[in-house]
This record gives structure tokens, C-alpha cells and sequence, in this order.
């Protein structure tokens, strides 16, 4: 999910729907694909949440071989795009092979899916579960195991079994069978579980991941790995993992490689058209230490960078916003229910931002994954206007304790609504701003990596009632871990990433 911090992770987006398998033709080029899909909002910026039962067993879907990099072979899997928020895949466990969906994240490390002994969480209920007794290459490990993410956790047991990767099969492969998926985290999830890619480092249980056992076992003949994330909202692919080298059909020119230790790293917020005239630059002095995530939909960094940065692009705080619009078109209605004497906490029921639970109002809403996580890009949104709504009620009981006016009370609220911070650091902009917004570059291995406003703001929704996101979102991480930039889907959709485990480095060059 996010970047994961002695078992802590940060998840920021947006949850992720559930993968439907596709299958691709073969080409005669060599590697092995599994498909990604793309879902939009709904209209009213919210994330589906369908449920679609799946039956165990099969092999992961999508799958073809191609030959790169000389005669090493290569796996690829295919993977599915949710909103540009989330990327995820099919793996297979066990003899026969159970299939499950998951996000194949480089900012941890461990492999986990739902129990066939998940029995408390309704999570569990939603997901397809791993059965140990339906496999005959399990072997018992029973290690209890705990995972804590920035948004949600999971908890369990080690297992082994085999994986299978596309067309590679991981045989004895350590995991854990998540027995608890607390709160609502997991629950509208549109993923089973989560494959990491980081190193065993930092792999709870100092379980040997996946990717290391494809090297050890030799499945791959060189220990590569790249991802391509389509962007292109149009898409049928969502994006493809390649396992033992990289596809050439999804990138231009040459990577531009730096060792994974190296803190040349600079921002750039800087004007279209004059582009070198107007940078803010320097916003990492001496250097920013930055990890590529894939598992991370947003780009995440310090707040004070991140402030500067949004204030370029002319974003403000989502609460703020949702605020002013509240104000601005129900502000007098909810002045004139106070005084007519209507009970404060049923107002914002009353007018259909909330629901009333019989002591106070709370929000319609249920918030998914995805929308915790997008990178906290879209957590905001759809909570934002019952909140702004009871806020809205509490300053203006307290203005009208002191017989202030009507004028007076709408203007003291205006006020306060720009006074809220964002609560997970997301930031909104206009979307019909889009084409004078500058682009940000990000200065790596002494190249400028370039995102225009189009690659780095999220749309919610379409018409007039679609909301854009900042791309760019707060995280702060005190030393030695930080601070830290994570370059999460917003980062690698614009720039195909090689992690070349061999050499210790990372690769980015222009997507195709």
C-alpha cells in the first residue's frame, strides 16, 4: 500500500476495486503479462463499491511470454488500473492454485491475503480466502504475524505454500494468512491482499519476500524488475510488472539510473512559459532522500515543501473549499433554520448533508480504501460536506448568541473556512484551471523529470460536478527515516521505473 516503516505504512489514496481478470492474446515476443482495467468515479466523486464473489481456483489470468535483455526470460503480469489511484494484479497460492488479487507494492515487503480462518472480520466476507487444507503443497508455520499501515492493519499467521507469478511458480514461499482486517480499511476493497517488493529489511517476521525467492530459486536471469502504469483514463491495460528484465514497448529513450542510497534529489515548481524565469528551487537543500512506490497513489513530502508547492499550483485545502461552497450556497438557508429555533444537530440532516443517529448528525458517506489512501487525495471529499455543514451550524450559533447580523455571521464564517487545514494534507484545485497551472519537475541523477498539471492533478467525477485533486500531499517523517519523498503512481504513471535489484539502483525514463 504505502511506504511501510518498521511494519507502519503509509497508504495515502485512494482502496482499490476488484480485479476482473482479462485475458490477452499471446504475441511471439517472449514475456508474460497479467492486465490491468481502469474504473471512473461516480458522479458524485465517490468510489463503487461492488461486490463480485470469486471462486478459488484457476491460474492468474492474462498471462504470455516475451524474451528480453538476451535469453533471460521474463514474467510479466499484468496489472489493472482503479482511477489512476491503485494498481493491482493476479497471483495463484497452492496445489491446486487459489487466485487472488493484489497490489504489488515496492514500499513493503510481505505477502499477505485473507484466511480461510478470518472469521470476525466482514472483510474476510467480501475477499476471496485462502484455504490450507485445499492445498497439497501447504506446510504449517503458525508464527503470528501483525502488519499496521497508516490507514488500516492486518494481523495473522505465517504459512508456506507455493505462489505463482504469472508463469513463474515460487515454490516454499513464506506468507501470512490475515486472520483480522479491522475497521473498514479492507472492507470496499477491490483487492484480495498485497504482494511487496522492498527489501527483507524491512519485512515483518524478517520473511523472505517474494521477489527474493524468484532470484534464489533462479526464475529470473536477471534480477530486474520494472513497472508501466497506463495514465491514459481510456485505457483497456491498466499497466504491466515485468519480473527478470523490462518491456521496451512501454518506454522512450534511456533510464536515467540512481543508486538506491543517493539524495541527489531537487524540486521544481516552475511557469509553462517561462519556465526557467519562474522556479521555486531549492525546496530540497542539500538534497531529498525519495523512494519510488508503487503501492502509494499520490506523491507524498514534507509539509513544508508540499505548502509551497500547492500554493504555486493554486491549491487549497479540500475542507476549505467544501466549506466556502457550503457557505456560500446554504450559508443564509442554515441561518434562517437557526433562528427559526430548528435543533442544531438535525440541521445538516435536514438538508441532506448528513444523516441524524439520534444525537447528532454523521456523514452518509462510507469511505473506501481508495479514498483513504489516494494518497488521502480523495478521503476528504466525501465526509467533507457533512462536516462542513456542522461546523458551518457551530459558528453560527455562537455569532448569533451575540446578536451579530446576517452579513456579519456569513463573513465570520468565510473566514474560518479558510483557516482549515486539510485533514490528511490533500488540497483541492479548479479543474478549468488546469491549463495555466505549472508544470513541477523533479531534478533526479541531474535530470529534470517534468509533470504538467494534466499528470499530476486527479479528477473526481466528469462535467460540472467533477472535483481535481492535488496530486502533491503532506508527510512528515522525523530523522534519520526522513524527511522523505515518496514518488507513489502519480510519479511512475509519467515515468516507466526499473528496479534493478542487482546493482542496487533505480530507473526512470519517459513512459510510452
Amino acid at each position: 500500500m504505502a511506504t511501510q516503516f518498521n511494519a507502519s505504512r503509509i497508504t495515502t489514496l485512494l482502496l482499490l476495486l476488484l480485479l476482473f481478470p482479462v485475458v490477452l492474446p499471446a504475441r511471439n515476443d517472449g514475456l508474460i503479462r497479467i492486465g490491468l482495467k481502469k474504473k471512473k468515479f461516480d458522479q458524485l466523486g465517490r468510489f463503487p463499491v461492488e461486490s463480485i464473489s470469486k471462486e478459488h481456483g484457476g491460474v492468474p489470468a492474462a498471462s504470455k511470454k516475451y524474451y528480453h535483455l538476451g535469453e533471460s526470460e521474463t514474467d510479466i503480469v499484468s496489472l489493472k488500473n482503479y482511477l489512476d489511484a491503485q494498481y493491482y494484479g493476479e497471483i495463484a497460492i497452492g496445489t491446486p492454485p487459489q487466485t487472488f488479487t493484489v497490489i504489488f507494492d515496492t514500499g513493503s515487503s510481505n505477502l499477505w491475503v485473507p484466511s480461510s480462518k478470518c472469521y470476525f472480520s466482514l472483510a474476510c466476507y467480501f475477499h476471496s480466502k485462502y484455504k490450507s487444507s485445499a492445498s497439497t503443497t501447504y506446510v504449517k508455520n503458525g508464527t503470528s504475524a501483525a502488519i499496521h499501515y497508516g490507514t488500516g492493519s492486518i494481523s495473522g499467521f505465517f504459512s508456506e505454500d507455493n505462489v505463482q507469478v504469472g508463469d513463474i511458480v515460487v515454490k516454499n514461499q513464506d506468507f501470512i494468512e490475515a486472520t483480522k482486517e479491522p475497521g473498514v480499511t479492507f472492507l470496499a476493497a477491490k483487492f484480495d491482499g498485497l504482494l511487496g517488493l522492498g527489501f527483507q529489511e524491512i519485512s515483518v517476521g524478517k520473511a523472505v519476500p517474494v521477489w527474493y525467492n524468484m532470484v534464489n530459486q533462479g526464475l529470473v536471469k536477471e534480477p530486474v524488475f520494472s513497472f508501466w502504469l497506463n495514465r491514459n483514463v481510456e485505457g483497456e491495460e491498466g499497466g504491466e510488472i515485468v519480473f527478470g528484465g523490462v518491456d521496451p514497448n512501454h518506454y522512450k529513450g534511456e533510464h536515467t539510473y540512481v543508486p538506491v542510497t543517493q539524495k541527489g534529489f531537487g524540486v521544481y515548481a516552475c511557469s509553462d512559459i517561462q519556465r526557467y524565469e519562474y522556479c521555486f528551487s531549492g525546496l530540497c537543500a542539500g538534497g531529498c532522500k525519495a523512494i519510488a512506490d508503487s503501492g502509494t497513489s499520490l506523491l507524498a513530502g514534507p509539509t513544508t515543501v508540499i505548502t509551497q508547492i500547492n500554493h504555486a499550483i493554486g491549491a487549497s485545502g479540500i475542507i476549505s473549499e467544501e466549506c466556502k461552497t457550503m457557505v456560500s450556497q446554504y450559508g443564509k438557508i442554515v441561518l434562517e433554520m437557526l433562528v427559526a429555533q430548528a435543533a442544531p444537530k438535525k440541521i445538516c440532516s435536514q438538508v441532506g448533508f448528513c444523516t441524524f443517529d439520534g444525537t447528532q448528525g454523521v456523514s452518509m458517506k462510507i469511505e473506501s480504501m481508495v479514498e483513504e489512501n489516494s494518497d488521502k487525495s480523495s478521503g476528504g471529499l466525501h465526509d467533507a460536506s457533512c462536516t462542513a455543514c456542522e461546523m458551518m451550524v457551530v459558528w453560527m450559533e455562537n455569532r448569533l448568541r451575540l446578536n451579530d447580523t446576517e452579513d456579519n455571521i456569513l463573513n465570520y464564517v468565510n473566514e474560518l473556512c479558510d483557516r482549515l487545514p486539510s485533514p490528511n494534507g490533500e488540497s483541492a484545485v479548479d479543474c478549468s484551471s488546469l491549463s495555466s497551472m505549472p508544470s513541477v519537475s523533479f531534478e533526479i541523477g541531474g535530470k529534470l523529470f517534468e509533470l504538467s498539471a494534466e499528470q499530476y492533478v486527479l479528477k473526481v467525477g466528469e462535467g460540472v460536478s467533477a472535483q481535481c485533486i492535488s496530486g502533491f500531499t503532506a508527510l512528515d517523517l522525523p530523522p534519520p527515516r526522513g524527511p522523505l519523498w515518496i514518488l507513489g503512481d502519480v510519479f511512475m504513471g509519467r515515468y516507466h521505473t526499473v528496479f534493478d535489484y542487482g546493482n542496487l539502483t533505480v530507473g526512470f525514463a519517459d513512459a510510452a
